[in-house]
């Protein structure tokens, strides 16, 4: 196994809006699929590398308090920059690592989820 992570999915209510944002802080396009009723905008991904998608449904709902999952961020200062403009907010960081390992900070988006962002040393 070269990667716990395989797959994540981000709840939200508003897929419109949760992909604008999401698009904008990555600068990057989403590709939007549905399946047994949910509809998701695909975080751009490469096989074999874990992918993921925001995901709404009925049984998914954004919260501040579950899981929080990092996605890469290449230039995080840009990033967070991004987040603001995007209508989400920085509620953590940026914090420097210790070891070498990076700077993390972790945002709000526009549903209310809480997400990290890591950029490796």
């Amino acid at each position: 196994m070269s990667t716990i992570i395989n797959w994540f999915e981000i709840p939200v209510a508003d897929l419109e809006r949760a992909t604008a944002f999401y698009e904008a802080v990555f600068a990057a396009e989403f590709k939007r699929e549905s399946m047994s009723g949910m509809e998701m905008a695909v975080f751009p991904y490469e096989d074999p590398h874990p992918g993921g998608a925001l995901l709404k449904g009925d049984a998914f709902k954004p919260s501040a308090q579950g899981t929080v999952v990092y996605l890469h961020a290449p230039d995080l200062t840009a990033m967070l920059t991004r987040v603001a403009k995007a209508g989400g907010k920085c509620v953590f960081g940026p914090q420097v690592l210790p070891d070498n390992i990076g700077t993390i900070a972790l945002i709000v988006d526009t549903e209310g989820n809480r997400v990290g962002l890591h950029q490796p040393a």
